[in-house]
């Protein structure tokens, strides 16, 4: 995950644009230029901006994503189903503790998968394993 080119974080980048553009759609009257957004709201759509716009997944990208997904579960409960599990599992920390030891379990799986895929050089199809993985076909 060191560059903007790794599919994974790609992937990933489009989760966060998914949730930013459902986020907007639901809260409505953000796009009006005289919209009245709470410190709440205003700290929410600032997290997620930060993330959507990240290059790489630094510690930074890592914390933010953290404390934004929380805050959603935590604040906005309406946008929680949302939320892409992916994306708790990408942001970890205090993200897991929304996910079932057996849903950490798949998304382990994936990741061992992936990282062997990059330690022997070869193809790795991140979107076809997570599908395989998490029964989605």
């Amino acid at each position: 995950m060191s560059h903007p080119e790794n599919p994974h974080f790609q992937f990933h980048q489009q989760l966060l644009t998914g949730l930013r553009q459902h986020i907007h759609s639901t809260m409505a009257g953000l796009n009006s230029p005289d919209a009245d957004v709470s410190e709440d709201e205003q700290q929410l759509l600032d997290m997620l901006e930060v993330t959507c716009s990240s290059q790489h997944p630094d510690e930074a990208f890592i914390e933010t994503g953290q404390r934004m997904i929380c805050r959603i579960i935590a604040a906005f409960p309406h946008l929680t189903p949302a939320v892409p599990r992916d994306l708790l599992w990408l942001f970890g920390g205090d993200c897991l503790h929304y996910m079932p030891d057996e849903e950490i379990s798949l998304f382990q799986q994936l990741d061992e998968l992936r990282f062997e895929a990059e330690d022997n050089n070869t193809e790795f199809d991140y979107e076809k394993e997570r599908a395989r993985i998490l029964g989605l076909h």
